[in-house]
């Protein structure tokens, strides 16, 4: 059974409401894409026009020129773009001429007036929920004065602010939105693609049912908090007389666990430098996510578990995680690395000692056969695989102990160097006949750890990454109070000679340790974490 935007779909071709389903992607360019317009794309080009053989426009809503800029344009073609999403590019400026000739039509038919009101007369005399709103003096001003007042708005005749348009609706109406709502305003500003042509530009209530109408958009899919200003839009569709009007319907955004979804908290984040940029792998950003290492099959994956819903909830992190280590698990080669060194020399080979061994490129991909790696008499271990004092069940090295190096061979610990408590250097001896497929020793090993030759291993930083916020505490509410001071550790590791090889944005799964992806814009060789081995998800 589908979700109910693909009943409503579904219904109006079987009835012959509409041809050809065409739905609309409309972001604004002052900010960066994150997961929760991805769950956007996904439902209007994928679950809509992609499945029922229609189209689906990307619209930028660029009515606000003080905060709109090129670079954001050109991440969210990008972002779009990466996540599958064909069809052609359209600007809400494109349609300025059109909103201001539907404005004049409005005032011309009485429903329209210039009001010289200030923000806080208008907040003063909006009402409440539970009284109605107060008309001002200007409601009933002559049309002919609001049509020169309004050319004189647009002709850069009246300051920023002085003047505004104002529908003639209903100042006692139960919906707020209704009670004359604000449709144009003078802003002297230039804009990203029209220079400074313009001295006013309309609200967003007024101009997106008119650029759904122009673009001939069946479905506008929005989120739950349009519901209520959806009669606005369909007024304005009504009033402006537009044929075959398109229709409003609302979903459920995503809000997802320790997550920030507002991008204005987001810019705060650039803006203060909490962050490296938009693309900071921390950030939710899809430019973020890609960056540390998502693909677009997995973030797809990740709308399509949590479906569409006409309800908001809190989705789970371990849910989203869950479809990249699935993913991940089948495509990611195996590498070793080791993120906190601890010095290994084996005391029965002698300097200058190498030999190679065999490990498994990829368990779930046996095509890809096995790769060899350098293997001398010093090696590297993680500091967490030796202890001088172990806990019950340590299956790791210990003093005397026997433990299998991954594709190698079994060693046994014969002392360590030691300062001020804290371990230097370990000393262990190979078992003889004990190699990795060719074990004739018959010394059995209670565990096996990863490694990397200390000759051939390359220098690299790892990033740890946690979410950017700490959990609700239930007293902190505001995100600023919330922020994590590790959502970021950053570890001197070594790696395995093939990891200082690999491209930009490759992923692999660091044997022990989770699925790491090698950053596209740092220098020199630095991994960043996506996802831990362990799945927290309960599926």
């Amino acid at each position: 059974m589908g979700n109910f935007i693909e009943e409503i779909i579904e219904k109006d071709l079987r009835e012959g409401k509409v041809k050809e389903i065409v739905t609309r992607f409309p972001p604004e360019p002052n900010g960066y894409l994150h997961i929760g317009h991805a769950k956007s794309i996904c439902l209007n080009y994928y679950g809509t026009a992609v499945k029922y053989g229609g189209k689906c426009n990307l619209r930028f809503d660029d009515t606000n020129p003080v905060k709109e800029d090129d670079e954001f344009v050109q991440s969210i073609i990008n972002d779009v773009k990466w996540l599958g999403w064909q069809g052609d590019v359209y600007f809400a400026s494109d349609y300025f001429d059109i909103m201001y000739e539907t404005a004049v039509k409005l005032i011309k038919k009485d429903k329209a007036y210039v009001d010289d009101i200030t923000p806080e007369q208008m907040h003063d005399l909006r009402g409440t929920l539970t009284t109605p709103g107060t008309e001002t003096k200007n409601r009933y001003r002559p049309v002919e004065e609001s049509l020169k007042l309004f050319e004189d708005m647009k002709n850069g005749k009246v300051a920023d602010g002085a003047l505004v348009l104002r529908a003639k609706i209903d100042m006692a109406s139960p919906n707020i939105n209704m009670r004359d709502p604000i449709i144009y305003r003078v802003l002297k500003a230039t804009h990203h693609r029209q220079g400074d042509k313009w001295c006013v530009y309309p609200m967003y209530d007024f101009a997106h049912p008119i650029e759904d109408a122009v673009e001939g958009v069946t479905h506008s899919i929005c989120t739950l908090e349009f519901e209520d200003h959806r009669p606005l839009y369909d007024w304005v569709l009504k009033e402006g007389e537009f044929k075959n009007p398109p229709h409003q319907y609302e979903f459920a955004r995503l809000n997802l666990e320790r997550t920030i979804m507002s991008k204005r908290y987001l810019k705060k984040l650039v803006d203060e430098k909490f962050v490296d940029g938009w693309d900071d792998p921390r950030m939710p950003t899809i430019a973020g996510m890609r960056r540390r290492g998502y693909t677009p099959s997995s973030l797809r994956e990740f709308c399509e578990r949590i479906g569409v819903a006409k309800a908001n909830s809190e989705v789970e992190l371990s849910q989203l995680e869950s479809c990249i280590r699935d993913e991940l698990n089948v495509t990611a080669d195996r590498a070793m690395a080791v993120l906190k060194p601890l010095e290994l020399v084996i005391t029965n080979r002698p300097d200058g000692f190498r030999e190679t061994v065999s490990v498994e490129v990829n368990p779930n991909a046996p095509e890809k056969g096995e790769r060899k790696v350098e293997f001398s008499n010093r090696i590297y271990i993680e500091s967490d695989d030796f202890s001088l004092n172990p806990p019950p069940k340590y299956k790791r090295l210990v003093k005397g102990g026997a433990v299998r190096l991954k594709g190698a061979y079994i060693i046994r610990c014969t002392g360590c160097d030691e300062e001020n408590g804290e371990v230097k250097r370990v000393y262990a001896e190979i078992v003889e006949g004990s190699k990795s497929g060719e074990d004739n020793s018959g010394v059995k090993a209670k565990g096996v750890i990863h490694w990397v030759d200390a000759d051939t291993a390359v220098d690299m930083k790892v990033n740890l990454y946690d979410s950017l916020l700490l959990p609700y505490d239930g007293v902190h509410e505001e995100f600023s109070q919330r922020l994590n001071p590790l959502s970021r550790v950053t570890l001197n590791a070594k790696g395995e000679a093939e990891l200082g090889k690999a491209r930009p944005l490759t992923s692999f799964q660091f044997i022990r340790q989770g699925y790491f992806c090698r950053d596209s814009k740092s220098e020199g060789v630095v991994y960043n974490r996506i996802v831990s081995l362990k799945d927290g998800y309960k599926k």
